[in-house]
């Protein structure tokens, strides 16, 4: 009689768990004891155990037992070792090997930097100077169902490899996408045009009037007493009461308000960087996580055809195997896929849309520690944003003192030259002759003294202070969330290092020591390796949710690196035109 489907499952993943599941699976910074060498027993002498009071199968011959008196599980030409998948499966520069004794003491030395991550291991490994490790790739599954090898439900394809080009790259720091950012990301430079266009109108709000010049001539047919007078004038504008002064203060107030802009614009591009960085740097640990889970998926599967040949394994054990390292393949791809996106996505941010993917150098498991609650404080009291704001409130107040002033009206002079035609005496016919005049007037704001205008510059500088005081209520309505759920991922990380995972590591080492002393059942074990791993998914979501929280707070909350920068001036056009000031003859 055949072994139940829940007893040959347990016995084919066995391999996995003496292999590469014995290995310290503790996530960054944690100092997990490394698992001494497991016995060299269960698979083969527990399936054998199992079988020994059955008879053959198809003419199959009963192992003969060795000189030690232990029976030997092996098939004629099948071998039966421990596949050894637990390599390297690093990307460039993440070191996932560890120097561990069998004392059962936690290993020193054990940073293994998995590209932002420290993972302790103790199975012995063989490195992988490149690409990703062969048990992401079995070719030696032919036999699918053992009953009817003439049917397959389906074939055996192996993981897609999407980076295999990428680990060949340099590895790129936050630092050297924060300096392409700098360089390249179009909305810094459009917040320093804003400075270069504010700068330019103080110039021309302060410019002098310009002159005018002209003919003048009167009475130009003197009829009988000759032709009239002619000649030419020049006109100037004197312009009184300081009001150069005060429209040039306008638009220098304003271009302090655009520099402020510009320190704000680089913090939303350094802040949406940061995070994207961070965003990648898990999504590429996350790809070495999924990756050992293919490998131990298909050293399963590998296992279950293997006992499929000494009839320990039937069709349903061995699909039930495939489908699982089918999801196992599925899962990788969409790993591969997500940390290729977030690339993309990060060298968008930096202004390099065509940036080569490339693996990332970084530390990801030692967020910064911030006070969240003096950090809040902060931003109300001195974000970019709000400093911003209360410029605009300075800037309304010398529109309104320009808007006082503008009443006061120039003084227009004319002055010229010019030569009178006109007789004077008719014996002999004598002409008048040159003769100068001149001119000088003010306009009386008698009915229109600008108070429509003053009006609305002090309803505006009212509008500014009510917006600081809005802005700053959004500021903590949008900085409480982000510091609660900093502080609530800084716990979740604490407890996964220090307690959830180690607690998992510990339960899975004892379930796998009892089952190879044969007091536990697989499933069990089983149960407890896949625990661990999604612990480690778990962990590096959180230490990815830390980062994104404190990356936030730290830049007042701004963000949108690629949004537009947005300036309270315009680009006008008609601020003290050169020929505002031409005037007409008297």
């Amino acid at each position: 009689m055949k072994l139940s489907i829940m007893s040959v499952t347990t016995a084919a993943t066995l391999m996995i768990a003496v292999s590469v599941l014995a290995q310290d699976q503790s996530m960054p910074g944690m100092k997990m004891p490394a698992q001494p060498a497991p016995k060299r027993l269960p698979a083969e002498q527990h399936s054998v155990a199992k079988k020994s009071t059955q008879k053959p199968k198809r003419d199959e011959p009963v192992p003969e037992a060795d000189i030690n008196g232990k029976q030997d599980s092996s098939m004629p030409g099948m071998k039966m070792e421990t596949p050894a998948q637990a390599q390297d499966q690093s990307m460039r520069g993440m070191h996932m090997s560890q120097d561990g004794d069998q004392s059962g003491k936690p290993p020193k030395g054990t940073d293994m930097n998995m590209q932002g991550m420290h993972t302790d291991s103790s199975v012995t490994q063989s490195p992988v100077d490149s690409g990703w490790p062969s048990s992401t790739t079995h070719d030696t599954l032919t036999l699918q169902e053992p009953e009817n090898p003439s049917h397959r439900t389906g074939s055996h394809m192996p993981a897609p490899d999407l980076l295999r080009e990428v680990l060949a790259r340099q590895p790129m720091t936050l630092q050297a996408f924060l300096g392409l950012a700098d360089r390249a990301n179009p909305t810094l430079a459009e917040a320093n045009a804003f400075v270069t266009r504010a700068a330019a109108q103080a110039r021309q709000a302060g410019l002098y009037p310009n002159p005018s010049v002209g003919y003048q001539g009167e009475q130009i047919r003197g009829g009988s007493f000759g032709g009239g007078e002619q000649g030419g004038y020049v006109q100037q504008s004197i312009v009184l009461g300081g009001k150069l002064g005060l429209r040039r203060d306008v638009y220098n107030q304003q271009k302090q308000s655009d520099q402020i802009g510009v320190e704000e614009q680089t913090l939303r591009v350094h802040n949406d960087v940061i995070q994207g960085f961070y965003t990648a740097l898990t999504s590429q640990a996350m790809v070495v996580v999924r990756q050992r889970l293919v490998g131990v998926a298909l050293d399963a599967v590998e296992t279950v055809h293997q006992l499929a040949n000494v009839g320990q394994a039937d069709s349903p054990d061995i699909l039930q195997a495939e489908v699982e390292s089918e999801q196992a393949k599925i899962d990788f791809e969409m790993a591969q896929r997500e940390f290729i996106q977030n690339f993309r996505i990060l060298a968008a941010l930096s202004g390099k849309q065509d940036l080569p993917v490339a693996p990332l150098a970084g530390v990801l498991d030692s967020p910064p520690e911030i006070d969240a609650e003096q950090q809040v404080a902060t931003i109300v009291s001195s974000s970019p944003t709000i400093r911003r704001m209360q410029q605009e409130v300075v800037i309304g107040e010398a529109r309104l003192k320009d808007a006082r002033r503008e009443p006061i009206p120039d003084l227009l002079l004319k002055a010229g030259e010019q030569y009178s035609f006109e007789h004077f005496s008719n014996t002999p016919i004598r002409a008048t002759g040159p003769q100068s005049f001149a001119s000088a007037g003010v306009m009386i704001p008698l009915w229109n003294h600008n108070q429509g205008n003053t009006g609305a510059a002090r309803a505006e500088v009212e509008r500014a202070r009510q917006d600081v005081l809005r802005e700053q209520l959004s500021l903590r309505q949008r900085a409480e969330p982000l510091a609660q759920a900093y502080l609530s991922a800084r716990f979740t990380v604490d407890r996964y290092r220090t307690q959830i995972i180690p607690r998992a590591q510990r339960a899975y080492q004892l379930y796998l020591s009892k089952y190879q002393s044969m007091a536990m059942a697989y499933p069990q074990v089983l149960v407890s390796q896949r625990t661990l791993f999604q612990l480690q998914i778990g962990y590096l979501a959180a230490l990815h949710n830390v980062w994104t929280n404190a990356v936030a707070l730290q830049s007042y909350t701004l963000s949108g690196g690629l949004t537009a920068p947005m300036s309270t001036g315009g680009p006008s056009t008609s601020i003290n035109l050169p020929n505002a000031s031409a005037g007409s003859s008297e």
